[in-house]
């Protein structure tokens, strides 16, 4: 799934090309991209007719558009979902497909047909207006409201690995398997040690780490190791070429020269120096 920084270049895409824009036509191609919109196709494809696009939203991997009636189209892009503007490269993936007012295509696209889209009311939390089925997910470290030192304290009581809780939702987000272990490798933290066990200082340098490399990766246009992550151009983002953890086992730390490992993890794969990051200690009764 694409973490923060990918889905914020998709939605600074679409603030550009979409929002002011009135959709004109919509038809969905599989009904499987609108699962989640319970009153099903038709449904969604009478209210999103001449609906103005307001404008768009986004906190941590969740994006929506906002709509003149007050509402909220959430795009969910899963593994492979992507928003494309102009002619799709591979009709087989049409999922759903609108036109705007000015004659612009705004296409959903998902190989994989995990993502799709369903339109729901906006609540407002904590003083921000979200989409309902976003209203749990926490602020991100890219959001000029994320309480960095309210997000430490929060940590300091989990007796779970950190890395752990860098990737839940409920707690920070936008933070996925590929930024966790960047911001980890750049705080000099393995993944494995029990948040209780960080001091703040540590914990607050390494939500800072996390803030500097999806920064990093947003100004690169994201990570892409394959074609199904571009932006709403078809176009790939480059930060992969600047990983230093992630994806890069056998090869030498770029800090220390020790060769990288790599861990299972949750179902996913784990990249850390075992000179600079080393696990924490097994106590022994």
């Amino acid at each position: 799934m694409p973490e923060l920084p990918e889905v914020e270049v998709v939605r600074r895409g679409l603030q550009e090309h979409v929002a002011g824009k009135t959709i004109t036509a919509v038809r969905v191609h599989h009904p499987r991209a609108v699962r989640r919109h319970e009153a099903g196709p038709a449904d969604l494809t009478a209210r999103l007719l001449n609906t103005r696009i307001t404008g768009t939203g986004r906190r941590g991997k969740y994006l929506w558009l906002t709509l003149g009636d007050g509402s909220a189209l959430v795009v969910h892009l899963g593994m492979s979902g992507q928003m494309l503007l102009g002619d799709v490269p591979n009709e087989g993936h049409l999922r759903i497909a609108t036109l705007l007012d000015d004659g612009t295509a705004l296409s959903f696209v998902d190989q994989r047909t995990f993502g799709g889209w369903m339109l729901t009311d906006m609540v407002t939390v904590d003083g921000t207006d979200v989409p309902a089925p976003v209203s749990h997910i926490a602020r991100d470290p890219l959001d000029p409201k994320f309480n960095r030192d309210g997000v430490v304290t929060v940590l300091r009581r989990k007796h779970s690995e950190i890395k752990r809780q860098l990737l839940d939702q409920t707690v920070v987000s936008g933070i996925g398997n590929i930024y966790a272990d960047e911001a980890l490798w750049r705080a000099r933290i393995n993944g494995a040690k029990l948040a209780s066990s960080l001091t703040r200082k540590q914990l607050g340098a390494l939500l800072d780490a996390a803030t500097d490399v999806m920064t990093d990766a947003l100004g690169q246009g994201g990570t892409s190791f394959d074609s199904l992550y571009v932006n709403v151009n078809g176009e790939s983002g480059y930060f992969e070429r600047s990983l230093d953890a992630y994806g890069r086992e056998g090869e030498p730390c770029r800090r220390c020269g020790a060769v990288m490992r790599r861990e299972k993890f949750m179902n996913r794969s784990s990249f850390y120096c075992p000179k600079c990051q080393p696990k924490p200690r097994i106590r022994r009764a």
